[in-house]
């Protein structure tokens, strides 16, 4: 969505205090007024469909185990952890992005792990050539995504089971949809590495977490 300059008359007063609250708030003086003409307006702005969604994933992660926020939210950006049960206990880390215009997906996914080791990895990178296979058989449409030097990058694009059509969706919808996604590619990881020394086991793993994911999910991403 794009965004223009207008020249508004305002009270000096009313400007000290939107710069206070903006100040506190950790955002821009227009970001701020923008806001609050929005909700004055009740129209939802890119901003904080987004913020809305990191609100959904942050809430779903209380009491979750496996995962834990890794930094505060920013405007689009959102970092999860997850330890691997492996050499060193290394860290996985999962970066959410939203885009503030949804044509072609609605942000994407991120996963990638701080290492030097070359056997965890070249681990990773058969973990994402099949994860990447899986996820190929089982939906409808090939997913957006690319894989290189123990990193990993998928466009985030919601659907409906056995359908094309993109689906719109609430921002806490969104933001569970996505969480249930990172479970699920979370699940699958360390499933893979627990399973390491027998590659036919490791597969078998991930396509029965994949398949479980489908079955159980009207939407998918």
């Amino acid at each position: 969505m794009s965004k223009n300059l207008y020249s508004l008359m305002l009270d000096d007063g009313v400007v000290a205090a939107i710069d206070r609250l903006a100040y506190l708030e950790s955002t821009t003086r227009s970001g701020l007024v923008n806001r609050i003409l929005a909700e004055y307006a009740s129209y939802v702005t890119p901003e904080q469909r987004i913020r809305e969604a990191f609100l959904s994933i942050r809430h779903l992660l209380d009491g979750e185990e496996e995962l834990r926020l890794l930094t505060e939210p920013s405007e689009t950006m959102l970092s999860l952890r997850s330890a691997l049960l492996y050499k060193y206990n290394p860290t996985v880390r999962y970066s959410v992005e939203l885009y503030r215009s949804e044509g072609g997906g609605v942000g994407e996914l991120r996963v990638s792990l701080r290492t030097q080791n070359e056997a965890l990895i070249a681990a990773m990178m058969r973990f994402f050539r099949i994860w990447d296979s899986v996820e190929r058989a089982g939906l409808s449409s090939a997913p957006n995504c690319r894989a290189g030097e123990g990193k990993y990058v998928r466009v985030l694009a919601p659907r409906a089971r056995h359908t094309l059509p993109s689906v719109a969706l609430t921002p806490a919808a969104l933001g569970e949809l996505i969480m249930r996604y990172i479970r699920t590619l979370d699940r699958a990881l360390k499933l893979y590495f627990r399973h390491l020394e027998d590659m036919s086991m490791a597969v078998a793993a991930v396509e029965a977490v994949y398949t479980e994911y489908i079955r159980s999910s009207e939407i998918l991403l």
